[in-house]
């Protein structure tokens, strides 16, 4: 058996896209449009190869999905969790759960899909801002 992917559906393809991919840097590895299904598919990755995410964008739909907690969380290693923080901030996406620890830390993407960073390695000394910062919202 393979793992291949996990299928997210999106309510708006930029905006998704600029998150995923402007801001959190994954890569676009594929596309598919389907106008008989009115529908596009996009494959995301960190390299071509690596487990991928599918987002789903269904061109008529009007109403954003709703979110189910049963689905959990998307979770990635990152080389300074510290540095992608901040940078994520510095783009307007909230840090739901601070890496107060160095290690571990929760964003959401415009859709509601809980994205958990984890720290490569050893965990990061505890530092400010990131020790002083309260959670916020759900993750």
């Amino acid at each position: 058996m393979e793992y291949l992917h996990t299928m997210l559906r999106v309510k708006d393809l930029d905006r998704a896209l600029d998150f995923f991919v402007n801001k959190l840097g994954l890569k676009e590895i594929r596309r598919k449009e389907v106008p008989s299904g009115k529908f596009t598919l996009v494959f995301l990755a960190t390299e071509k190869g690596q487990a991928e995410i599918e987002l789903t964008y269904n061109w008529n739909q009007e109403e954003e999905y709703s979110s189910g907690r049963n689905f959990g969380h998307l979770a990635y290693r990152v080389d300074n969790i510290y540095d992608l923080c901040q940078r994520l901030m510095d783009q307007g996406v909230e840090i739901l759960r601070p890496p107060r620890d160095g290690h571990m830390a929760f964003i959401k993407s415009p859709d509601g899909i809980s994205v958990e960073l984890l720290q490569k390695g050893d965990d990061l000394a505890p530092k400010e801002p990131w020790v002083s910062m309260e959670n916020q919202g759900t993750w």
